[in-house]
This record gives structure tokens, sequence and C-alpha cells, in this order.
């Protein structure tokens, strides 16, 4: 008799075993459909795309045969997207993949790769359409988004177009619509507008130079400035400059005021010269000390230290001055 219960609890409970286990199989996430990939699922943090869909295997590392799978739409060229945690969680579970997040902080950034038309390239196309439109070439342009760049998908070219421009000679702003990619079958469309200014080319140094130094040739290169910008009596000539000494420290690269610069002192005070009278038959020379300091042409006193007597003399060298026959009194 108590074999027979025995049996009779045995066999119960072996039902009972394969009744849970049918309903662990028939409970379990797995019935919906076998879960791939079975190796380990890797959140990618960074990702770049190449075109306007974001996949499943762009955001995770062994998505399997479900990596081809498009879940989002990709941000527009040169821009970033977010993806939250709960939001990759969502996605994962709904494509069975076995991932689950370290931390909720953990995110996902998807860049779109780009091609970048800088500013400078804009300008150009800007004022070459400008030029056509009879505005003369002596001129620059500024943006008034001066920071501006187009960004094109990167397996499009980096082409661009200035379309539907219009300029106002009065104000001398100008409004432009710019498409880019050009030859892309639907382009970005861009609003850019600016201004227009007159440039003045002027002579300005390569290197700084220090007050009283001479000014050469060597030392000379021009740039293009505002003219607006100028100041009334800045220096438009080379050979306004050449030759002449700096009154000031004078910057590199900055345009140069009349007023900044002045003929270079040839004799300075205190410091001994040469004093030579010429006339028709002879020539004398005698040495003397300045008493007072000269550039070319000025007339200075000057001490001859042979009679110990001062004399008006005129500079005409480094260290040298020239007398009037009539001084030749002086001379003895």
């Amino acid at each position: 008799m108590k074999d027979s219960r025995r049996a009779d609890i045995n066999f119960w409970m072996i039902m009972l075993g394969l009744a849970l286990l049918l309903a662990s199989a028939l409970w379990s996430p797995a019935s919906a459909g076998p879960e791939t990939p079975r190796g380990p699922v890797v959140l990618n943090e960074n990702v770049s795309v190449n075109g306007t869909i974001v996949h499943l295997g762009d955001l995770f590392q062994g998505a399997g045969d479900k990596a081809g799978a498009a879940v989002a739409y990709a941000p527009e060229p040169g821009r970033r997207a977010f993806f939250d945690v709960n939001w990759l969680y969502k996605v994962a579970r709904s494509y069975r993949l076995a991932w689950k997040p370290l931390s909720l902080k953990q995110r996902a950034i998807v860049r779109r790769t780009s091609i970048t038309i800088d500013t400078e390239e804009i300008k150009d196309h800007i004022l070459a359409a400008l030029i056509e439109k009879g505005v003369k070439n002596d001129v620059s342009i500024e943006l008034n988004n001066r920071m501006m760049r187009l960004y094109v998908p990167g397996d499009s070219s980096a082409t661009m177009a200035v379309q539907d421009i219009s300029y106002n000679p009065a104000s001398r702003r100008f409004a432009a619509n710019i498409i880019a990619p050009a030859d892309s079958p639907a382009p970005t469309h861009t609003r850019v507008t600016g201004r227009v200014y007159r440039m003045l080319e002027v002579p300005v140094l390569n290197r700084d130079i220090a007050r009283g130094s001479i000014i050469r040739a060597r030392d000379i290169k021009w740039i293009d400035i505002r003219s607006k910008r100028a100041r009334r009596n800045v220096v438009t000539e080379e050979t306004d400059l050449v030759g002449m000494s700096a009154k000031r420290t004078l910057r590199r690269d900055a345009p140069i005021a009349a007023s900044d610069i002045g003929q270079p002192v040839l004799v300075a005070k205190g410091s001994l010269v040469i004093i030579t009278l010429k006339m028709p038959l002879m020539r004398l020379t005698s040495r003397g000390r300045a008493k007072e300091s000269g550039v070319k042409g000025d007339a200075i006193a000057v001490l001859n230290t042979q009679s110990n007597k001062i004399i008006q003399a005129t500079v005409i060298g480094a260290g040298q001055v020239t007398v009037t026959p009539v001084s030749h009194i002086a001379m003895n």
C-alpha cells in the first residue's frame, strides 16, 4: 500500500515538474522568437553615420542579423543627436538584444559625417556674384554671421551656388540665397546677408620697428584695409616711408600715420661732427661738436673745437655739416 502511494506521489511530482517547465517556456520572452544575437552586446557611445538613417548596428555592437534595422533619423550634416539610456533600452528590448545599461547616465551621441564649406569660400562666391552684378572688384565683404559655415553630407560634393542676390548701392548691403551641394537634387537653402566695403592698399611694416630706427625698403609689404578705417594721414606710398625714422615703436601689419614718422636724426646733440667749408678753389674741414640735434637740411649750432666758436651749419649727412663761405672766419 505504501509503495502504491509512493508511486502515485512520484507520478504527480513528475507531472507537476513538466507543467512548471511548460509554463516557464510559455511565459519566457524567448517564446516570441529566438533572441539574436546570442553573443555579448555593447553600446557604441560615439557614433558617426554617413547617411540619413541610424541603424541598430550603428548603436550596438553584436546586433547580429538585425544590425541593418533602421531605428532613427540621423541629424543634419555637421550636427549631433543624443539618445538617452531609456530610449536605448527600449530599442534593445524591442529587438531582443541582451543589453542592459551600466548606469542611468549612459547615452549614445550620433554625429553626421559632413564636409565643411568655410566662411572664406562662402564670401568668395558671394563676391564673385556681386562683381557680376557690376560691383567694383576693389571691395571686400563681411557677412552678418561672421562665423557662418555650411555643412554638406560626407557622401556628396562640397559645392555651392549663389542665387537671387540683391545689392543696395546706397547702404552697400546685400542679401543672397545659397544652395549646397549645388549638384544635389535636394540641396539645403541658406539665406545670407552682409555688407560691401571699399578697400585701400597701403604699405605696412613686415616687422616691428623701434623708435629712432630707419625704415628700409626690405621692411615694407602691402596689405588691403577698409578705406573708411584708414586715418586721414595714413601713408599710402612706399616712397614716403623708405629712409624715414620712426618717432615711436611701429608695429607690423599696422597702417602708418604720417605723424608717426619723420626724417632721421643725422646729427645728435653733443656728438662730434665734421665741418666742411666749400669754396671755389679749396675745401676746408674741421671738427666740431653739435649743440643740437638735426635732420638732413636742418641748420644747427655747432661748436668749432679748433676755434672754440659757435657757428651755424647745415646738416648734410650722418655726422656731417657744411657752412657757407661767409662763415670762413669762424673756421680760423
